[in-house]
């Protein structure tokens, strides 16, 4: 569904993403981890058309990313880690805007049954403008799925979202995964990374320097290695020695 060869992408000397190398299936849910600035949503914005590789290629259900894009953009979602919103519209407005754009079936039903599940059906005439983050980051998570996509493209999705609703968007991406949705997220909260998907990529200095299940990167080591530490042990561990020389140092001047 997904694949990327030699894709790079270059700042002037800054190599942001060095000739990734990646496959993902139809139906999988690929996480894709690293620290920040190592390359994770360079990489997301390049496979869905918001920026232009400096060399290689990437193709989406097929179909290259820089020689068709726009058929790209058809078959699939995007939620950016902070996403754009129009605020002069209502969450019920903007959610029709979007399904009007992809031609959706239904979508009054669709964007209702939608906001019952996270419990913005109260607010819904209300203008995003006066929405709380977690609310935007809700009508975000519709305007990425309202249209059924065969693949889905997820930064952070569960950040800003309180516990209820972060379980329901776990569940949510879980069962449009068994219905053949290929998801390729990235999430600093390893813990939902381990018990949600089917492979990991970790990525370093814009670099793939792991993939594989969680099975297989933890190698031998079954008892002890969670994904967290697979993940700190394949780019830099926790910095331990300079954690207690600050300490040392705040504990000197006090």
């Amino acid at each position: 569904m997904i694949t990327t060869t030699e894709l790079t992408k270059n700042y002037g000397d800054l190599i942001a993403v060095d000739k990734l190398n990646l496959h993902v299936e139809p139906g999988e849910l690929f996480v894709f981890l690293g620290p920040n600035g190592a390359g994770k949503t360079t990489t997301i914005k390049m496979l869905t058309g918001l920026l232009h590789p400096t060399s290689g290629k990437a193709a989406v259900a097929g179909m290259d990313i820089v020689e068709n894009p726009l058929g790209v953009k058809r078959i699939m979602g995007y939620l950016p880690e902070n996403p754009f919103l129009y605020d002069k519209l209502t969450g019920r407005e903007f959610l029709e805007f979007v399904a009007d754009v992809h031609g959706v079936d239904k979508k009054r039903d669709k964007i209702g049954r939608f906001m019952e599940l996270f419990e913005l059906i109260n607010s819904r005439d209300e203008m995003i403008e006066g929405y709380s983050l977690g609310m935007r980051k809700k009508i975000a998570i519709g305007a990425a799925l309202i249209h059924d996509p065969k693949v889905v493209f997820l930064d952070e999705p569960t950040g800003g979202l309180d516990p209820k609703s972060a379980r329901i968007m776990k569940d949510l991406l879980q069962s449009i995964r068994s219905r053949g949705t290929t998801v390729f997220m990235t999430t600093h909260i390893l813990e939902v990374a381990e018990k949600m998907c089917d492979r990991v990529g970790i990525i370093n200095n814009g670099s793939l320097i792991a993939v594989g299940t969680v099975s297989e990167l933890r190698g031998e080591d079954i008892e002890t290695s969670s994904l967290e530490d697979i993940f700190l042990n394949l780019t830099g561990g926790t910095q331990q020695e300079q954690i207690s020389l600050f300490l040392d140092n705040v504990t000197d001047d006090s």
